[in-house]
């Protein structure tokens, strides 16, 4: 078994579409893939089937199911906010030692194939009053997928991202740039700049892709490092 955390420079990113689209890559070549997102916020309960866990359920090929994204996704909350600021809208805080067992559990369980862990906005977004996601990674020391846009300022962003998760001893597995929409800058450009400054780290660029082509082979090179 192995495992993936898949993060992200911030929010509406792309962690969704990318773990979304290398379930389907993996399910097509015939290898055993597994998905959790342990904690959700912009959760609407009336319209769950819009949701990010609910997306990995269709890329596993599961059925959609409340019930089945509970299981995904055990911490749920309304607001599209921080889980820590979600949480407090609720009267509630993030569990983060269950929130980290949950996780621990999901790779113990997971004997064959790769299990795929899906964080919540940013590297350093905040799960409570303490911890923020950084902290999650470092606690279950398993490679991480950073996934960026192409949108200008990135180059920044992605680049501090990655001194960060370097300064805690974090296995890198790949950054996967996510082209964004209407940027002026271009995909190309800014997969050439940050393989000049993260070399010698894998780099991988995914264009814009349509719905239906979500199992596009622009994802194999990142399958070839599970």
């Amino acid at each position: 078994m192995s495992a993936l955390f898949i993060t992200a420079t911030g929010t509406d990113i792309g962690k969704t579409f990318v773990t979304a689209g290398l379930i389907r890559h993996l399910r097509g070549c015939g290898r055993a893939v597994d998905a959790i997102k342990p904690v959700a916020s912009g959760f609407d309960p009336a319209a769950w089937q819009g949701s990010d866990p609910a997306a990995l359920l269709d890329a596993l090929g599961r059925e959609r199911t409340l019930a089945e994204v509970e299981r995904i996704a055990p911490w749920r909350f309304t607001a599209p906010l921080s889980p820590d600021m979600a949480a407090a809208r609720e009267g509630q805080t993030v569990p983060f030692a269950d929130v980290a067992a949950f996780c621990r559990r999901a790779m113990a369980t997971q004997r064959d194939g790769t299990l795929l862990i899906e964080g919540i906005g940013g590297v350093m977004v905040p799960l409570d009053d303490r911890h923020t996601v950084l902290d999650l990674m470092s606690m279950l020391r398993i490679p991480v997928v950073l996934v960026a846009g192409s949108y200008v300022g990135t180059l920044s962003h992605t680049l501090t991202a990655l001194e960060v998760l370097a300064r805690r001893n974090l296995d890198i597995a790949a950054v996967v740039v996510s082209e964004s929409e209407a940027s002026a800058a271009s995909l190309e450009d800014t997969l050439a700049t940050l393989r000049r400054f993260a070399h010698p780290l894998d780099i991988i660029g995914v264009p814009r892709l349509t719905g239906g082509a979500a199992d596009d082979s622009t994802f194999a090179p990142l399958a070839a490092l599970v």
